[in-house]
């Protein structure tokens, strides 16, 4: 990684602006119920305590559109990473807006070890519109501007991109927190420097959000292993029957675009050799186990069958670098969670056998955390859309703003 991080810069009672990823999902009663985004940030938040930094955390939730809604407040976050950072009982302080009159007297009246975190910045339609000026009041509150929101990173938004440029006008030091430096390497390693046999599985939906994913993977990896409801694009790219299984019918075109990259690249791309189906999404549904090409008419593909299962997890475990994003079937309802079970297995014995593990978030790493086999990973990505632009070769705008080394 060829970017400043905060071990490169001197935070002695310097103020620091920070933006983190605490998108957490919460319950009706403003209750989180995962907290694994705040805690992916305590490394980064102690090491710049220990600096004797002040913190000023800067965060959006949820798609408030640019205007105040109540129930989108960082109150609960901010309660949930006093307790987190309960062992030096931190108190964290709040303000009611991101900029203003209060941010700015809050910010400027922070001693040493002090952590203060802003409302949240969607509340002003001037964040996603990546507004100079709205970056610009956030520049001034501090003297160090540090990104560890890698799951933001490629949004071109005023906390992410805007505010490092202005930060840089004014001749401050802007660099990636510990959580985004993590990230970085090992997503790069992965794509840049695999150990061999390097295997991928791309599971989920759409095949149109991953063509750029596909392509420059074909020219990386050894094999690449298809699931999810993708795989019955690429059935219907094949002129088989894929009965009432759920896949975008403009995808199929794309896969038969990427079947043929495939054939020439003379890479191994696999596709599943049986599916479960079912009459229904539900977990009661009547279900059976049918070859590829054979999903009848009235039933829908719901998971990667065990003929496939077996085959991937044979490939999976016996890889020295596994990259994992999107999962083999609907695992949210038992009786198909089998595939993406079987796959998180597979790769949790790889690791154990030293080979290089990593989801690229999302889905596959809810599935991962679910099952309780997120922490035999090597690494685990908190970001899906932003571990799937890296991927695919795309800048993001959040990095390529920081200071190179």
């Amino acid at each position: 990684m060829n970017k400043k991080t905060i071990s490169d810069v001197n935070l002695l009672g310097k103020k620091v602006l920070m933006r983190v990823d605490y998108n957490v999902p919460m319950d009706e009663n403003g209750e989180i119920t995962d907290d694994a985004r705040i805690r992916e940030t305590l490394p980064t938040l102690n090491f710049l305590l220990s600096q004797g930094a002040a913190i000023i955390l800067m965060a959006h939730f949820g798609r408030p559109k640019g205007q105040v809604v109540e129930s989108m407040r960082l109150a609960p976050v901010a309660r949930r990473l006093s307790e987190l950072l309960d062992q030096n009982r931190r108190q964290i302080k709040t303000v009611s807006d991101t900029i203003g009159s209060e941010a700015k007297q809050a910010a400027a009246s922070l001693d040493e070890n002090d952590i203060l975190m802003l409302e949240n910045v969607r509340f002003h339609s001037e964040e996603e519109a990546n507004d100079a000026n709205f970056a610009r009041e956030l520049a001034n509150l501090a003297d160090v501007y540090v990104n560890d929101a890698f799951g933001a990173a490629h949004r071109a938004h005023a906390s992410t991109e805007g505010v490092a440029h202005a930060m840089r006008e004014q001749g401050k030091p802007c660099v990636a927190g510990l959580l985004m430096a993590r990230e970085l390497d090992f997503l790069g390693r992965v794509v840049t420097n695999p150990q061999r046999p390097f295997v991928a599985i791309l599971g989920g939906v759409k095949v149109s959000d991953k063509i750029g994913v596909i392509r420059s993977l074909l020219e990386k990896v050894d094999t690449l292993l298809i699931g999810g409801a993708m795989s019955y694009a690429f059935e219907s790219a094949q002129g088989r029957e894929v009965g009432t299984s759920y896949f975008k019918s403009e995808d199929a075109p794309i896969a038969a675009e990427l079947l043929q990259l495939a054939r020439e690249s003379g890479k191994d791309f696999r596709l599943p050799k049986d599916f479960i189906v079912a009459d229904r999404d539900a977990e009661d549904a009547q279900t059976a186990v049918v070859p590829a090409g054979s999903i009848p008419p009235d039933m829908m593909g719901m998971d990667i069958g065990p003929e496939t299962i077996a085959e991937y997890s044979r490939v999976v475990e016996s890889a020295r670098t596994v990259l994992w994003n999107g999962p083999m079937g609907r695992f949210e309802v038992t009786p198909f969670a089998g595939g993406t079970r079987a796959i998180a297995e597979a790769a949790a014995r790889a690791t154990a056998k030293g080979a290089t593990t990593v989801i690229g978030g999302g889905d596959s790493a809810a599935a991962a955390k679910q099952m309780g086999l997120a922490e035999q990973m090597t690494h685990v990505s908190t970001g899906g859309g932003a571990s799937l632009e890296f991927l695919e070769g795309i800048e993001l705008p959040g990095v390529a703003a920081l200071d190179d080394k």
